[in-house]
């Protein structure tokens, strides 16, 4: 066989392969029939009904967002871009003033900067 021959066998491989890949990629439907307040966590799997909260960071996992006004210090501390110190003013600005109730009165906060505000707003809201 010469080279074009074999690039076409590899190309038609390839192209193979796409389309059995894309036949076996993941849809975009939930993986739990379950509204996300429902779900539990058990041996660490995922389930919906008994079991335990999900913490902080399984709740990010999931692709839920942390209520800002009732997270802890602790769990807040773990969400990537916050860390311990930041997230100890949040959560003593929360206490001082009472609950957050605009993304404005977050950005006043020390050390709350444009970038850590689309974080905040992409892992945490205010209830």
């Amino acid at each position: 066989m010469n080279r074009t021959g074999a690039l076409a066998v590899a190309s038609l491989g390839l192209l193979g392969l796409g389309v059995v890949a894309r036949g076996r990629w993941p849809d975009s439907a939930p993986a739990l029939d379950c509204e996300p307040g429902a779900v539990r966590v058990v041996d660490g799997v995922a389930v919906c009904g008994e079991g335990a909260a999900p913490s902080a960071p399984q709740r990010l996992m999931l692709g839920q967002k942390l209520d800002l006004n009732t997270v802890s210090e602790g769990e807040l501390a773990r969400v990537p871009g916050v860390g311990p110190s930041l997230a100890r003013r949040l959560v003593e600005t929360r206490e001082a003033r009472g609950r957050f109730h605009a993304w404005e009165e977050v950005a006043s906060v020390p050390g709350v900067g444009t970038a850590r505000l689309e974080t905040l707003q992409a892992t945490t809201e205010l209830r």
